[in-house]
């Protein structure tokens, strides 16, 4: 009976974001069949926001992770509570999909119309450049026994979430080379951008497995083949994992997605070629970004240690309830020992907003990601010339800045940190960690849907530091998990990390030690994994060889 449902309450932080403008065009269709992700709280977080995070900063303090079978026993939701959820949920006519406790989710399915009525919300339609999208204005509710346990209702709302960071170098002017500079940043392969951070040589990344998140596009296996041949390397192993019934689909078109899933494959491959490549297809969704970060941090089959992502907004346009579903899956991951890097996005400080604050992107802004910022790098060989932060102007500029959203984490409270440029001067966490070449005049030579062409964007450090974090892992002979606490000490104080000094994101400037624009730097890959107590080794494949080789030829692709 209508009746006897219980008064309603809403979920922490499932309010409208501070950026939302789009326009309700009507409401959703009441009898459309949409499928909603319930993230319920660890049990080790009741009473606590903060009850795993200790536990992740202890894991990295003694080396120490929990197997992907353990987890749900340590670390995953009651079970308890997944029950009062799928019981709610079965009392409003929902369907019971999966219920999971390592992933800490109830997967619902059932009538827009059921849903609105079980959340308390309205869907609408609303206005978007690319069409139109579902959504809703109002907080998400459920029963008052719910609302402790529920981390966030995601599904309600189908609004692209994030977009990708990466940018085609400019086509050069026909008459610009009789004027051009000598000293003008040129192309460089990853081979030469992993020879110029003397990424460990004698290692290929064998044994590993390197996850990658894509929210659109697709690849193909001929230009994978004729970029490695390229590039005088074996093609990785490279699948395609579908989640929520997204798929590998190119659309052959350079400009498109595709071209940040080429170019995410081929820097990591290049890098870690004899690792295992998995690419894990969502839709561009908070419900498909949360989810496909669980399931690629939980999965027993391809067993990632290094999850790559290249996606991302500013953080002002997430509910915070989905921050916070997105950044306890970064957290888990960790837990499992899996490094999650994370491009910082490339509009600068503002983060391509125009209300002239300062923005940093999500998700790189979790305090679990390791986030990754852009440089422009210049060398020959094996020397590198000079490196600055990468800014080509507001929209063509490393991402970077203070959260307005996290709290300075403990790994950072040595690193000067300023508080937030924004009124109310959060003492937020700072963005981001390290850094990479990302300026697409020194780009990275790559192959998209049949054509060679040059890269560049944050989108191409996130895969750079994964296929390093692989070959750290292969001499370590086990995971580095969450790294950023050992980036904030041993790794910076060692001379792990080249200090990136000179140049603005806009807002920041970089300057001695860690700062907003490249965070504590770029990486000296060998210093790194000798800080950590790994050596070089030798590979079936040698890395060095093939890198050399490749910066001595100039490294023609395809």
């Amino acid at each position: 009976m209508a009746s006897s449902k219980p008064k309603l309450v809403p979920v922490v932080g499932s309010e409208l974001p501070a950026q939302f403008t789009a326009k309700a065009v009507g409401r959703a269709n009441a009898i459309e069949l949409i499928t909603v992700t319930v993230k319920v709280r660890a049990k080790n977080d009741k009473g606590s926001a903060d009850g795993l995070h200790a536990l992740a900063m202890q894991a990295v303090k003694n080396r120490s992770h929990v197997s992907r079978e353990e987890f749900g026993a340590a670390h995953g939701a009651d079970p308890a509570d997944l029950k009062k959820v799928e019981d709610y949920a079965r009392a409003c006519n929902l369907n019971v999909v999966e219920s999971c406790t390592a992933k800490r989710r109830v997967v619902l399915a059932g009538k827009v119309s059921d849903f609105e009525s079980a959340f308390g919300v309205t869907l609408e339609r609303f206005e978007h450049p690319g069409g139109t999208f579902r959504s809703y204005t109002s907080s998400v509710h459920v029963p008052p026994d719910l609302e402790p346990i529920v981390e966030a209702v995601l599904g309600l709302s189908n609004r692209p979430a994030a977009k990708p960071h990466f940018q085609a170098r400019r086509r050069a002017n026909p008459l610009a080379g009789m004027f051009a500079s000598a000293d003008a940043p040129q192309p460089l392969t990853p081979l030469q951008v992993a020879q110029l951070y003397d990424f460990p040589t004698g290692l290929d990344g064998s044994g590993q497995s390197i996850a990658i998140i894509e929210l659109g596009g697709g690849f193909t296996m001929a230009d994978l083949n004729a970029y490695f041949t390229g590039l005088g390397l074996p093609t990785p192993s490279v699948s395609a994992v579908s989640v929520l019934g997204a798929s590998n689909t190119p659309v052959n078109d350079p400009n498109s997605a595709d071209g940040e899933v080429m170019l995410d494959i081929e820097v990591a491959g290049a890098v870690a070629p004899q690792s295992k490549i998995v690419v894990y297809f969502a839709p561009n969704t908070t419900q498909g970004f949360v989810t496909a970060i669980t399931n690629a941090a939980h999965d027993t089959v391809n067993a990632p240690s290094v999850i790559s992502i290249s996606w991302g907004g500013p953080e002002s346009t997430w509910r915070a309830s989905e921050r916070t579903a997105m950044t306890n899956a970064i957290r888990d991951a960790g837990l499992m020992g899996v490094t999650v890097t994370v491009a910082s996005g490339d509009n600068g400080s503002a983060d391509g907003l125009t209300d002239r604050r300062s923005h940093v992107d999500f998700p790189a802004s979790s305090p679990f990601a390791l986030a990754c910022g852009g440089t422009r790098l210049e060398g020959t060989l094996a020397s590198i010339s000079e490196e600055v932060v990468w800014n080509d102007g507001p929209n063509s500029a490393t991402g970077g800045g203070v959260s307005d959203s996290f709290p300075q984490p403990a790994y950072q409270k040595n690193a000067h940190v300023p508080k937030s440029v924004n009124p109310g001067h959060f003492a937020g966490r700072g963005v981001p960690d390290v850094a990479g070449n990302a300026d697409p005049e020194s780009g990275y030579e790559v192959r998209v849907d049949g054509l060679n062409t040059v890269i560049g964007g944050t989108s191409a450090v996130a895969p750079l530091w994964a296929g390093l974090i692989a070959l750290l892992n292969q001499s370590l002979g086990k995971p580095v998990g969450f790294l950023n606490p050992l980036l904030y000490s041993q790794i910076a104080t060692g001379g792990g990390l080249h200090d990136v000094t000179v140049g603005n994101n806009g807002s920041f400037k970089a300057g001695k030690g860690w700062d907003p624009c490249t965070g504590l730097g770029s990486p000296d890959g060998a210093k790194i994994l000798s800080l950590l107590g790994g050596t070089n080794g030798a590979a079936t494949v040698s890395h060095d060889g093939a890198s050399k080789k490749a910066a001595a030829a100039g490294a023609a692709v395809g």
